[in-house]
């Protein structure tokens, strides 16, 4: 990555270049930043939260950022997200899963 511009979220240890995907850069050890669903809620009744984290933390684990929610039970589904911070975190390489890509668009945050 010669001439590759780095950036860095101080809050966040999170390095991303402008040719490249968000990396975490964790003792030593690199990984991917994705943007996928966190799921709260009870048994039989779901509600995610749309989350920043590392690609290799479990579902409902540590997470970078929260930047959104939904909640598939009410009726039209109901899709909060704060378009600006997906803008950036996407911009900065973090990789949205297809069914976060699909809820970005139904939201036009994308």
């Amino acid at each position: 990555m010669a001439g590759a511009e780095e950036k860095v979220c101080l809050e966040c240890n999170v390095w991303a270049s402008s040719d490249g995907p968000a990396i975490i850069k964790n003792g030593g050890k690199n990984k991917m930043v994705k943007i996928r669903l966190r799921r709260m809620g009870a048994k039989k009744n779901p509600f995610y939260r749309i989350v920043v984290a590392d690609s290799m933390s479990p579902r409902d684990g540590r997470c970078i950022e929260e930047i959104g929610t939904y909640n598939p039970l009410m009726s039209p589904s109901e899709i909060k997200v704060d378009a600006e911070r997906a803008q950036y975190w996407i911009k900065n390489g973090a990789q949205p899963t297809d069914t976060v890509r699909a809820l970005l668009k139904k939201a036009n945050a994308l």
